[in-house]
């Protein structure tokens, strides 16, 4: 099955890109090759350019502590282990106080680094990383891999703080969602939302057999899936034909 994810709002669509780039510095950082450790300098780049964002901090902590409270509101419910919900309260309390002593923005400390920024400066021009534009950059690259590894690993890890608690948000968020199996109509799904509730985030599951690519939009009062076929000209084109997926719903 294929997944495919879609936030209802700008905030969940900034966790959902951050933990698209964690991922990747993930996979590319243990990894030994010059070109692989300069694309994980170039995606810290990129979550440092994401979390620029002003508010950014303050909401996650803010989304922190709301989760902390809902979670404590199930206290004394015999429906629910304590001992689980201990762990997720502190796992939770651990992420808030890492994020809260970071000081500043996301890779902030970096920005210090004068031989990074010079990096960071040309990595958005085509080509602008070449051995004669950044020949100190073009000498570490040469060096050992165990070398760099460490390095990235150092950098990355001012922004782990930012990743956990991301991650643990989007967990929670995803946890809170039931599937439904789906029938689309004609290669379409409509489906008003309940008033009062204030979902989230969009998760939906389709058998990669079926050949479809759903284009999904939905805001507080409506969920949309059109399906559509690559075909061989190269285009997308609308399915018409009736297929299932599944779809979950989170708040």
């Amino acid at each position: 099955m294929i997944l495919y994810e879609y936030p209802f709002n700008e905030r969940i669509r900034t966790y959902l890109r951050l933990e698209h780039l964690f991922r990747r510095l993930g996979e590319l950082v243990p990894r030994d090759h010059p070109l692989d450790h300069h694309f994980a300098l170039t995606t810290i780049f990129e979550v440092m350019d994401v979390g620029a964002r002003a508010d950014l901090k303050s909401d996650v902590m803010k989304d922190l502590e709301k989760q902390k409270n809902i979670l404590n509101s199930y206290r004394g419910n015999p429906a629910i282990a304590e001992s689980v919900l201990d762990e997720v309260v502190g796992q939770l309390d651990g992420c808030f106080s890492a994020l809260n002593n970071q000081p500043g923005k996301a890779g902030q400390s970096l920005t210090e680094n004068d031989w990074l920024m010079s990096i960071r400066s040309r990595a958005g021009i085509p080509g602008g990383t070449c051995e004669f534009d950044l020949p100190a950059y073009y000498a570490w690259q040469q060096t050992a891999a165990s070398a760099r590894r460490a390095d990235l690993q150092r950098w990355a890890g001012t922004l782990g703080a930012l990743a956990e608690s991301i991650h643990m948000l989007l967990k929670l968020l995803r946890d809170s969602g039931s599937p439904q199996k789906i029938m689309a109509t004609g290669g379409q799904f409509q489906q008003t939302l309940p008033q009062g509730r204030a979902f989230q985030l969009l998760r939906l599951k389709i058998d990669p057999a079926l050949g479809l690519i759903p284009e999904i939009s939905c805001n507080r009062l409506i969920v949309s899936v059109r399906l559509m076929r690559h075909e061989a000209d190269e285009r997308l084109h609308a399915a018409t034909g009736n297929a299932a997926f599944e779809l979950a719903l989170c708040s």
